[in-house]
């Protein structure tokens, strides 16, 4: 059976807002099966609880965060990523703050964080959403399509005119049939330019963002000391916030992602048109080896070889 996953133990950290620039502590606590993923505002008198829900997702333009009664939890998806590239189902987020820490920019701050705490397998099977045909939406000259797959394999490919970027792969495809979260992914920045980053800051905006926190870029060049983790980190970012956003169905998906030029608000917009076409999708549990497919017992293959 390929079984649910939460914490073994309760795990703590603390940062900065991107966006609020205050200091964050999240704590992270483990969940009975069939939990999911809930998000809780601790700071909050009464504590306002927001389960991870793409019809609750708010603020695309920066981040993706979750909202309710006028209160958010934003900056949710590198946390949600590192939840699914590590095959975690069921947890409690608390946060003391508006937004999740930013810490380095990417996921690997994260997956440490769950790896420290222990994972465990739990007594109740994973429940996948599968894509049973095709769905697309399309902004323009922006574009983002799911379609049926017996594994989780996403596709991107990016274009900014910008001489640090196109310098490097601007199209990318990882399948975890083959491919690590851990080892290919979790370590991919968030990236901005100068310019950008000096108006919103301006504007009280992306407070708490630095050169310790993302690729900052000027008009030529990657600013920060130590250069890029990966040949083709900008598009790898660009799928790692593509594996958080798609999370908040609240199921690992079976489906071909593939998308150009697309972002939040996209990511967004495609688990919407997918969930309202009730022909499109269905949950399905595998309870038996025979039955699951080879990319879905290697993803989430025994815990010792998952988080290797």
């Amino acid at each position: 059976m390929i079984r649910q996953r939460t914490l073994k133990s309760v795990v703590k950290a603390t940062g900065v807002g991107l966006h609020g620039g205050r200091k964050v502590t999240l704590t992270l606590r483990p969940a009975a099966p069939d939990t999911g993923i809930v998000f809780h505002r601790v700071d909050l008198d009464p504590p306002l609880t927001l389960p991870a829900d793409p019809y609750a997702v708010c603020d695309t333009r920066m981040c993706s965060g979750l909202e309710q009664g006028g209160h958010k939890v934003g900056t949710v998806e590198h946390l949600m990523s590192a939840l699914a590239g590590l095959g975690i189902d069921n947890l409690h987020v608390d946060v003391d703050a508006p937004e999740i820490p930013i810490l380095d920019g990417s996921s690997a701050p994260f997956v440490f964080l769950l790896q420290s705490a222990g994972i465990e397998e739990q007594k109740a099977a994973k429940k996948f959403l599968r894509v049973k045909k095709a769905v697309e939406y399309v902004e323009g000259d922006k574009w983002v399509r799911l379609e049926p797959y017996d594994g989780f394999r996403l596709a991107f490919s990016i274009v900014f005119n910008h001489p640090a970027i196109d310098s490097t792969s601007t199209r990318v495809e990882v399948d975890f049939a083959r491919h690590s979260y851990v080892r290919d992914v979790a370590r991919a920045r968030t990236f901005g330019f100068m310019q950008d980053v000096e108006f919103m800051q301006a504007n009280g905006l992306a407070l708490g963002g630095s050169l310790e926190n993302a690729i900052v870029m000027d008009e030529y060049r990657v600013l920060n000391a130590e250069g890029l983790r990966y040949a083709d980190e900008f598009v790898k970012h660009k799928v790692l916030d593509a594996i958080g956003d798609l999370y908040l169905c609240g199921h690992p998906l079976l489906a071909s992602y593939s998308a150009h030029k697309a972002g939040h608000a996209l990511n967004n917009q495609i688990l919407r048109v997918l969930l309202e076409d009730k022909e499109a999708w269905e949950l399905v549990s595998f309870d038996q080896e025979a039955a699951t497919p080879p990319a879905v017992s290697h993803q989430f293959a025994p815990l010792a070889a998952a988080l290797a």
